[in-house]
């Protein structure tokens, strides 16, 4: 089994004991520890590999200017700049081969920089006192990022905080011998969707793009699918989308928890990826299903999931406005863009006998979506359900199009 080497960060003035403990752990299970402080006022008790001067240097700025702001949050993001760079060159001149970052808000708000900065297939694992919090916004959080609670660990070592501490250095260094990054061989296809049950285009996209020779990676666009989704797509990793389900963008509009952030339907556009775009279940708002209905949508049909999730169909000025949202979006994009319009339905729930049928709903949006077009996006309406073979067939015959004239890169 190949040395790998773990990059542990955090405030070294303040938690030292934590993150000392942390790299004995990796260093007793055959791994290598480079350490970065990022602390502002102390020092730690020992030089790190990585010093605090070091890391204020790499944001732009110093110690001291970070000191004269009298503002933590403003020292932090001093830090996290910095400490976001520091890690990238460290990973680049392969002396590190995952990332662990300790803290409580003030770290974890460095670390969602540090591993947003690092690619999809660096191992990085935040252990924190607000894992999983409602805090954390869905547009920092990196496409595999990993979590544990750092429970019990506010302030020094106890039993309690070591069993996080070991579990997520034992995970980093087990992620990094593990890991198997993407090949790269292929141009990839993104394509978000949720499962066969409501839509069923991948299951005939997915083959017919890999005979191609593509790649196809397909996102559940459930709030942290198309986050993920948006991560790589901002980063340039597809040769082409299928953003087919963007409905994500429905669930920001209405307030609900299960967003994918406020740029959602705007990274490949802004990127100059090639999208193929259609609104699958832009007709439903998801939300949290353990939580109360809202006032404004009670009394709407609705299908419960499952206790996680519940999702309400919207009404024709709702749907309206959904179709103006993806207009707007769309008509930022610097890339081809091809709208597909299924005037049959845009889930199977949707379909004339579904029960979340909505004919004038349906229509509504349709003739919105027409007329908010934006000149840029080439929009083809489509007499079929989203479901149907003859959507496929469009898709595909779109697509070899764009592979034909250069515009998707093989």
């Amino acid at each position: 089994m190949t040395h790998k080497t773990i990059l542990v960060v955090g405030t070294f003035d303040t938690k030292d004991d934590e993150l000392t403990y942390l790299a004995d752990v990796i260093r007793a299970q055959g791994g290598g520890v480079v350490t970065m402080d990022v602390s502002v006022l102390g020092d730690p008790k020992r030089p790190c590999d990585v010093s605090k001067h070091d890391v204020a240097a790499a944001g732009g700025s110093s110690i001291a200017d970070a000191i004269a702001a009298e503002d933590e949050n403003t020292a932090m993001q001093i830090m996290a700049r910095g400490a976001a760079a520091q890690a990238v060159a460290l990973w680049q001149a392969a002396r590190v081969h995952g990332v662990i970052v300790l803290g409580g808000t003030m770290g974890t708000d460095l670390a969602l920089d540090v591993c947003a900065a690092l690619p999809l297939g660096v191992p990085k694992y935040v252990v924190s006192t607000v894992s999983f919090s409602a805090m954390l916004p869905p547009e920092r959080i990196a496409a595999d990022i990993q979590m544990i609670l750092w429970a019990g660990g506010l302030y020094g070592l106890n039993s309690v905080c070591k069993s996080s501490l070991s579990q997520a250095a034992g995970a980093v260094l087990g992620a990094a011998r593990a890991v198997e990054p993407p090949a790269r061989d292929r141009p990839l296809v993104g394509m978000t969707s949720f499962g066969k049950t409501i839509l069923r285009y991948m299951v005939t996209l997915k083959p017919a793009l890999e005979a191609r020779g593509f790649e196809v990676a397909v996102f559940h666009a459930t709030g942290m699918g198309g986050r993920a989704f948006e991560s790589l797509a901002a980063q340039g990793a597809f040769a082409c989308v299928m953003d087919f389900a963007p409905q994500e963008v429905v669930n920001h509009l209405m307030g609900s928890g299960i967003s994918a952030g406020p740029d959602r339907l705007e990274n490949a556009g802004r990127a100059g990826i090639p999208q193929l775009v259609a609104p699958a279940c832009y007709d439903l708002v998801d939300l949290i299903g353990w939580q109360a209905m809202p006032d404004r949508l009670a009394g709407r049909a609705a299908h419960a999931h499952n206790r996680l999730l519940t999702s309400v169909v919207l009404d024709a000025g709702e749907r309206r406005e959904v179709a103006c949202v993806i207009a707007a979006k769309l008509s930022r994009a610097t890339g081809p863009v091809a709208f597909f319009l299924p005037a049959q339905g845009c889930n199977e729930w949707d379909r004339p006998d579904g029960p979340l049928h909505d004919a004038a709903g349906l229509a509504a949006f349709c003739a919105e979506m027409q007329s908010a077009c934006p000149p840029n996006v080439t929009l083809t309406t489509l007499d079929c359900h989203i479901n149907d073979a003859a959507f496929c067939d469009a898709v595909l015959a779109q697509f070899d199009a764009w592979v034909a004239e250069g515009l998707v890169r093989r």
